[in-house]
This record gives structure tokens, C-alpha cells and sequence, in this order.
């Protein structure tokens, strides 16, 4: 068992999710020791102010260089979006755990073979979807699973943002789904455990935002339809109030819950407000509202999870079918063909 902090290759700058990533790991020192960062500034993607990262003090090295560094325990992969798969494939071969940020590719291939990869040897190969250590959606996901709400009737789920950046409708429009094949995997995934019955179809539809280009891909919504339930999710690049206007609800025979917003790190509390039927799960009948504290960092649930993996302090219990799923789920969202 490792008690020195795991040594981080931290392969990318040009993730939109790159600069919160970096941040968090170097909150949970203990734990993470990031020892060199990949510029991959030439892949092409928004970056989001990336090169202001606080880099002091931190080895940067060039992709050529990345896997030639000694003693590397864990992979962060944090390059463009397009290029996450071909990064992940290479510390799959390697047999390096790995955290890889999403999306997971415009096909089931070479995902799948990753996944089947690091399955094999055993290797953690964590997603980034950001949701699941969030503490209100792993309270919905256990209280429906025990059956508080009911039978699950429709949930309704939207991610949203504000970027603002020029370059943003041209680059995301670059995907067949858009901004729903971005953002719309965290969605599927917070949805997906709600569900009731099999899986029947998907009614796609991605068109621009307002004040977009006609032909941008910056607005979507899907309506996935299963056998005894139905959800609708949906993104936009402009919505004012970005995070804070993203939502989840949840509506069942015995009530509705709603959570809006998903998260919070503005120094207010995270909650839900519930509305039920008949008292259950130790939850009176009625409207009622539930706080889960102020949130300070969205990553570290996930990447405190991966660690101890790692570390080899629990044993790597990761649910590789769950996440062929989830893309599985994601790809027919967006409408892509299997």
C-alpha cells in the first residue's frame, strides 16, 4: 500500500474541464502529486482561458516527451475532446490507471475496446461524469431505487451554459450531436438509473441557440422513451444563469422531486425540494425540502474514489458494463447510428 500521494501525468490543457481538474488535485495533496503537465495546445479546441493555469512550479512537457516520464501512477487525460479516446487507448496499453474526461467518442469503437482493455487487467478506467459524486443526485438515485417515489413516470433534465466564447458555435458544431453529444452524457448517466423497463427509442433534435449561426449545434434535446418511463433531456450554449439553471426532476406515483440547481459552489447550500404522496423512506408526506451543505469541490469524490483504488486500500470495484451503457445511451441520444 502506497502512503506517498500517487504521481499524476496530467495529459492536457485544452479540456474545458482541465483548469477544475488541475485545481482539485492540487486541493487533495495528500493524495495527488502531480508531476508533469502535457501541452497539447496544438489540438484545436475552445481553451477557455486554459494558459492562465497556475503552472508554477509544475514540470510542463510536450506530448513526445509524456510517456517517457518514470513513475507515473495514475493518468489524467484532459486533451480535446476529439483526441480523448486516442490518449486513453495509449495509457490502456500501458496498463495505467486512468481518470479520462468525457465524451468517450462519436462511436461505440475504441471505447469499447479500452473499456475491454483495462477490464482485463483489471486497470480503473474512471469517466469524468461529474454527477456521480454528487451527494443530491446519490440521494435521488438510492431514495427512487428504494421506491420513494413510486413507479418513475418522467424526469426531465437540462444542462446548460454561457460561455460566451466566439469560437464555440464552430467548434462544437464539428460533432453530428452537437452540444447534446458534450454535455448530454452527464445527463444520460444521472438519468439512466431512473429508468423503468427497456430501452425503446430515441427522438433526437439539435438545432442553434439563439443568436448562433443558422446550422449550429448548440441547441438539442432528446426524448428517450422506455417501457415504463419516459425522459426528456436537453442543453443549450446560451442560457444566462448557466450551472445554476441546470435542473433534474423527477416525477413518480408518489411524488416529484426537484433539483434545481444540480450544483452549486456560489457558498449557498445544495437542496432539493421533495412533494410526496405518502410518507417514505423516512420522509413525511408533503412539500418538504432536504439540504445536502454547501459544496466546495465538484471533482473530489470521484478522484478520492479512484485513489484509493490505486493505492490498492479497496478493492476496484468499477462498473465497466455501466459505462459502455452510458455511452451506448449517449450515442442514441444524439441520434449517431450503431
Amino acid at each position: 500500500m502506497k502512503s506517498r500521494p500517487l504521481n499524476v501525468l496530467f495529459y492536457g490543457m485544452t479540456h474545458e474541464h482541465a483548469p477544475g481538474k488541475l485545481e482539485s488535485l492540487k486541493r487533495l495533496g495528500d493524495d495527488f502529486n502531480v508531476i508533469a503537465i502535457v501541452d497539447d495546445r496544438d489540438r484545436k479546441a475552445p481553451q477557455h482561458n486554459n494558459e492562465k493555469l497556475l503552472y508554477e512550479g509544475l514540470r510542463v512537457v510536450s506530448e513526445k516527451e509524456a510517456w517517457e516520464i518514470p513513475d507515473v501512477d495514475v493518468v489524467f487525460v484532459e486533451t480535446a475532446n476529439r483526441d480523448l479516446m486516442e490518449i486513453a487507448a495509449e495509457a490502456a496499453r500501458r496498463g495505467l490507471p486512468m481518470h479520462c474526461d468525457k465524451p468517450c467518442g462519436e462511436g461505440m469503437e475504441p471505447y469499447r475496446s479500452i473499456v475491454e482493455m483495462c477490464r482485463e487487467k483489471n486497470v480503473p478506467f474512471q469517466i469524468g461524469y461529474m454527477y456521480r459524486g454528487n451527494p443530491a443526485v446519490k440521494f435521488i438515485w438510492d431514495f427512487v431505487a428504494k421506491g420513494g417515489l413510486g413507479e418513475v413516470a418522467f424526469v426531465e433534465a437540462d444542462m446548460n451554459h454561457d460561455y460566451q466564447l466566439p469560437e464555440y458555435p464552430d467548434y462544437i458544431s464539428t460533432f453530428k450531436g452537437g452540444i447534446l453529444y458534450n454535455l448530454g452524457c452527464h445527463l444520460v448517466d444521472m438519468v439512466l438509473p431512473l429508468m423503468r423497463g427497456r430501452f425503446l427509442s430515441a427522438s433526437p433534435f439539435v438545432g442553434d441557440a439563439p443568436g448562433d449561426p443558422s446550422g449550429a449545434r448548440t441547441r438539442a434535446s432528446s426524448l428517450l422513451r422506455f417501457e415504463g418511463s419516459e425522459a426528456l433531456i436537453r442543453c443549450s450554449s446560451h442560457m444566462p444563469g448557466g450551472h445554476l439553471c441546470r435542473r433534474l426532476r423527477i416525477d413518480g406515483t408518489n411524488g416529484t422531486i426537484d433539483l434545481c440547481p444540480i450544483e452549486r459552489f456560489d457558498g449557498g447550500e445544495l437542496k432539493l425540494s421533495m412533494n410526496l404522496k405518502n410518507p417514505s423512506g423516512g420522509h413525511p408526506a408533503g412539500v418538504q425540502e432536504i439540504s445536502f451543505g454547501v459544496q466546495t469541490d465538484r471533482y473530489a469524490p470521484q478522484l478520492l474514489e479512484l485513489a484509493a483504488v490505486v493505492r490498492g486500500d479497496v478493492p476496484n470495484a468499477q462498473d465497466y458494463d455501466r459505462d459502455l451503457l452510458t455511452h451506448e445511451m449517449t450515442l442514441k441520444a444524439c441520434g449517431y447510428e450503431q
